[in-house]
């Protein structure tokens, strides 16, 4: 009887055990954002919400990932870590951008020697290649770049048809900009450095994407939109919108 007691007791326990879901491992995204070389980026986050913006672009090991005019390198650490050894960053600053950021290029070439899998590349133009077809082109506040005089204004239109082009057919176009009052259209890109998402959105449908998702996660009604980005009152939590395109499968 006692054997027997024993027997129902351990099968009991064994089918409760498999009734309980064992804890999943973390995801790319959790374990890149935990990574212990990002304690320098880590005081922006609570700021720049890395887990929601990063998880629009449904990056995956072994993807590759354009990382359009990327500063000190805050996203590109994010993406090398959730596309493994077996994918790709390419950080690309366009010719005339780059002439302004000589101190961020060279801050990421440093992250890309400890990091293996990004790219630094300088366009000689504006026109945005990539070495070869990608999986998310992600340009983070810089969209509106494109229509200023530094630049040489080769149009934002342009830009989204490029990205178009070197992306992968399904691939992802996500698009982080400063937001202008409804209606402004490009009229505030050289002045206040923000651009109208509806101007956005026509641009990139216009080029052949579809508008896929968004983030609200950036939105700060306490911008009233009608000053430069950089002014002290609003610097660093300008009112953003974040958007998701995706190129036709076929």
């Amino acid at each position: 009887m006692g054997n027997r007691r024993t027997f129902l007791f351990s099968l009991a326990a064994a089918l409760a055990a498999a009734a309980v879901p064992a804890s999943s491992a973390p995801s790319p995204l959790a374990r890149s954002l935990a990574d212990p070389a990002r304690a320098q980026d880590r005081a922006q986050d609570a700021r720049r919400h890395p887990a929601q913006l990063v998880a629009l672009a449904d990056l995956k090991p072994g993807q590759r990932v354009v990382d359009l005019i990327p500063g000190s390198g805050y996203w590109s650490r994010i993406f090398s870590r959730i596309v493994g050894p077996r994918g790709r960053v390419y950080g690309i600053w366009p010719a005339p951008y780059a002439h302004e950021a000589m101190g961020d290029i060279q801050n990421l070439r440093t992250l890309a020697s400890q990091y293996g899998n990004i790219d630094v590349l300088v366009e000689p133009g504006t026109r945005l290649t990539a070495p070869q077809p990608v999986d998310v082109v992600w340009t983070s506040q810089n969209y509106h770049d494109y229509n200023d005089k530094f630049m040489g204004k080769p149009g934002s239109q342009s830009f989204a048809r490029d990205a178009y082009r070197i992306l992968k057919p399904g691939g992802l176009f996500i698009v982080i900009d400063h937001m202008s009052a409804p209606g402004r259209g490009l009229g505030d890109t050289e002045t206040f450095h923000r651009i109208d998402r509806a101007t956005v959105i026509r641009e990139a449908t216009a080029a052949g994407f579809r508008l896929a998702g968004e983030s609200n996660v950036l939105r700060n009604p306490k911008d009233p939109l009608n000053i430069p980005v950089f002014d002290r009152s609003i610097r660093g939590h300008t009112s953003q919108f974040a958007l998701k395109f995706r190129k036709p499968a076929r």
